[in-house]
């Protein structure tokens, strides 16, 4: 007789995404109050099959309180960010009209896992990860009203910084790929 499968019950949602993070310092250090995952610019995701891992490029949905002197000199408007999902599984994909906002939410299952979706008007992505995400190449540039990414992006992360000035080809999978 085939053992039948646990049912996974979701026993609470998080108070707040950044919670989740593995390395949150950096997004602390901008912010005085993180901003929810709500009304946020999907820019891409990239899945990869080392982990299996999702990786999403977002707009954050307010600018910094607290941004480095430079991005303020170069009048910069809009936080990107890349949040990593680790140990991905169970991956549904629906839609996606670009640039429509989108909402993450996440609900905490057992085993150290979570339940994914980010929705929006035509997008429902669902998906099961480990419970701990990673957060980095966090960029400052200068949206537009059309809202395409041209021009000078200013990284948060010293490394990004001296190898970026944009955002790099979506070849360059040392960007893409890697947090």
């Amino acid at each position: 007789m085939a053992k039948s499968q646990e049912p996974r019950s979701t026993i609470i949602m998080t108070n707040h995404w950044a919670d989740l993070l593995n390395a949150k310092r950096g997004l602390e250090s901008l912010y005085d109050v993180i901003p929810p995952l709500e009304s946020v610019r999907l820019r891409s995701f990239h899945l990869s099959w080392r982990g299996p891992t999702i990786t999403t490029r977002v707009d954050l949905p307010t600018y910094p309180n607290n941004p480095p002197h430079k991005w303020s000199e170069r009048d910069h408007n809009t936080l990107q960010i890349h949040l990593q999902f680790l140990a991905m599984d169970e991956l549904v994909i629906r839609g996606w009209i670009p640039p429509s906002p989108v909402d993450f939410s996440f609900s905490i299952l057992d085993r150290r896992r979570l339940l994914t979706r980010i929705t929006g008007a035509g997008l429902e992505v669902s998906f099961t990860c480990s419970d701990s995400l990673g957060v980095g190449h966090i960029s400052s540039f200068r949206s537009t009203t059309s809202g395409p990414e041209e021009g000078v992006h200013s990284f948060l992360q010293p490394l990004d910084a001296r190898m970026f000035s944009s955002l790099p080809e979506t070849y360059e999978s040392t960007y893409y790929e890697r947090i």
